[in-house]
């Protein structure tokens, strides 16, 4: 089945009382093959997860792809999700897989690149530009777990149980690996500041 393009992206519709009992039916019934059925959840999910890759990847190309991947691979995986009350969090499961896929392809394929602010911009504009492009050129330094748990944390909201299960790992792994993710964001920064001299790959785990 081909999944759905970026042009059906859309906002998820504010929850009903009668939402949960009409989401689980739509699973169950694309559980046992109905295309239809996955058409419409991938409708109302393709928003939100396209805003969770965009800013894993920090690139839009990158997030479609990885967007895309997600919902093939939910597709042909879903007959394993045993609950399916617990589809949303499944389905953020293997976004941030294929999001870390993504991540490392793109790591291999280029080194980081250095991005200069437009000409024939204000000086205010242009620090603007400058701070932005620090920060992406420091995320993208960072492990793509790293990437994660920042973006489900501070982006989304996510409390530390929920980015544990969306990341499959125990919740004391949440609070310490946003730790480490913030202290080489950091680093990344304030090396960035300095024009990047000694800047190396973070090795925290």
């Amino acid at each position: 089945m081909a999944p759905p393009s970026s042009a059906t992206r859309r906002r998820l519709p504010p929850k009903t009382r009668g939402a949960r009992p009409v989401r689980r039916d739509l699973v169950e019934r694309a559980r046992g093959g109905d295309r239809a059925a996955f058409a419409e959840l991938a409708a109302q999910s393709i928003g939100r997860l396209f805003n969770i890759a965009q800013l894993m990847l920090r690139d839009r190309d990158l997030a479609d792809d990885a967007v895309q991947e997600t919902l093939v691979q939910a597709w042909r995986d879903l007959r394993s999700l045993r609950d399916p009350d617990g589809f949303d969090a499944w389905l953020h499961r293997v976004l941030v897989r294929c999001v870390y896929r993504e991540a490392d392809r793109e790591r291999r394929r280029s080194a980081s690149t250095v991005q200069l602010a437009p000409a024939g911009i204000d000086s205010d504009a242009s620090a603007n530009v400058a701070d932005r492009d620090a920060i992406d050129r420091g995320f993208r330094r960072l492990r793509p777990e790293h990437r994660a748990v920042l973006v489900l944390h501070h982006y989304l909201g996510f409390s530390d149980d929920e980015a544990a299960i969306a990341l499959a790992v125990p919740p004391g792994t949440i609070k310490s690996r946003l730790n480490r993710a913030t202290s080489a964001l950091r680093s990344a920064l304030e090396a960035d500041a300095r024009g990047g001299e000694g800047l190396a790959m973070e090795s925290v785990q």
